[in-house]
């Protein structure tokens, strides 16, 4: 079942679901969702003369990753056919019992932005920033201010909460994860990783 206004506000009052800051709840409070805000922080993807990209190898993200930081009063230009990672202002904690949905804003699809490339869920039991997969599928360059609304959050409530939610106890890479995050699957067991 997904969680409506009122139960929204109702669970982030009670404390068991945490957005914050959530400055103007009044705007950002949809009717079955929350408008989330850009960062500041992004990981630009440099054009490299690497032959492919191995996931069970951290250095070669580190030889094509560079991180760009948006000043007070800035933005950020997304060109046609980029991809880069960026993150919201807000910080989530999904209680056991959640599951939450981002999705991009109607607003930026419309502008040809694409805000999630396959990470559009956040497990019960999640802390931290959500790193943003942003593209741009148009054809003119789209400015990314940070703080404008850029995507929404949409709950779901499980049938019963998790037996082991995402966190510590799982090996979690990205818990409580501050600005966004490259790829850490070279941590995944297949790859002699712990989980």
């Amino acid at each position: 079942m997904i969680l409506s206004d009122r139960d929204i506000l109702a669970r982030l009052e009670a404390g068991d679901l945490v957005v914050e800051p959530l400055d103007d709840p009044d705007l950002q409070v949809q009717p079955a969702s929350i408008d989330l805000r850009l960062g500041r922080e992004f990981l630009e993807f440099q054009r490299t003369n690497i032959p492919c990209i191995h996931p069970n190898s951290e250095q070669e993200v580190d030889e094509y990753v560079e991180e760009t930081v948006v000043e007070e009063g800035g933005e950020f230009i997304l060109h046609p056919g980029d991809f880069v990672l960026g993150t919201t202002k807000e910080r989530v904690e999904i209680p056991p019992d959640l599951i939450a949905h981002v999705q991009g804003r109607s607003s930026m699809g419309r502008l040809a932005v694409v805000i999630h490339a396959t990470a559009g869920i956040i497990d019960p039991g999640y802390r931290g920033q959500i790193t943003l997969e942003l593209s741009n599928l148009g054809t003119a360059p789209v400015s990314l201010t940070p703080d404008m609304r850029i995507s929404q959050v949409i709950f779901t409530r499980l049938t019963s909460p998790a037996q082991r939610p995402y966190g510590v106890d799982r090996g979690s890479k990205y818990q409580d994860q501050t600005g966004p995050q490259a790829s850490k699957i070279q941590g995944d067991n297949e790859f002699g990783g712990e989980q």
